[in-house]
């Protein structure tokens, strides 16, 4: 999507794929990512995600990527933290203790800037892209993440009953993305007659990726 797609619903609230709350599988897969207390997590276009609060209360350190400012702030404010902003490249970073948000494009966060992770948590990023799109940002976070275990969740649908995003990414697909480097297990799948904005079926689906 054009960057001002995203700026735009930022701007006139219409953020429906923002959750109040931690996410359902986050919550009930988490320690499928086998991590050791204190680990940092990568949240790839993250928005305000309160599963980032979440996060950090299981003891973790996040990181995440945004191209929305009204996002992150709005994310701080929530936190109610007040961050430390300095240029990084080509995008600003948002930084707190234990918390570190790229805000731009990200594909102009490098492996440097970002740091070390263990592992990548992705519940709204790769189905906000659209299919041209997904093979390069799959590539760029496994490249800058340096392969590290990344839990997927998906969204499952016919595309033709209405245009993304959200946008319908089954497995066949998260297996075309990602066979050649990772070990992919479907974890979880649960079908809802509303979860697609309310008006249609669709099934969410839950993905762990290993490094092969």
């Amino acid at each position: 999507m054009e960057p001002g797609f995203w700026q735009a619903r930022w701007e006139t609230k219409q953020i429906g794929f923002h959750e109040g709350k931690p996410n359902t599988y986050l919550v009930k897969h988490l320690d499928r990512l086998g991590l050791a207390p204190g680990a940092r997590i990568f949240l790839p276009l993250c928005g305000k995600t309160r599963d980032i609060a979440y996060l950090l209360g299981q003891g973790f350190a996040v990181a995440g990527a945004e191209l929305s400012r009204i996002a992150v702030e709005e994310l701080f404010a929530e936190l109610e933290v007040v961050p430390e902003i300095t240029a990084a490249g080509d995008l600003m970073r948002f930084s707190a203790p234990g918390l570190d948000i790229f805000q731009g494009d990200i594909f102009a966060l490098e492996a440097e800037t970002l740091g070390p992770v263990d592992a990548v948590y992705d519940r709204a990023a790769l189905i906000a892209l659209p299919p041209d799109m997904r093979p390069r940002y799959a590539a760029h976070v496994t490249a800058i993440t340096g392969a590290v275990p990344q839990l997927v969740v998906t969204l499952v649908y016919d595309q033709s009953l209405v245009g993304g995003p959200p946008f319908s990414v089954p497995s066949v697909e998260v297996h075309a993305l990602h066979d050649a480097g990772y070990q992919v297990t479907h974890l979880d799948a649960v079908t809802r007659p509303d979860a697609l904005k309310g008006q249609w079926e669709a099934t969410e689906e839950v993905h762990l990726l290993e490094r092969r």
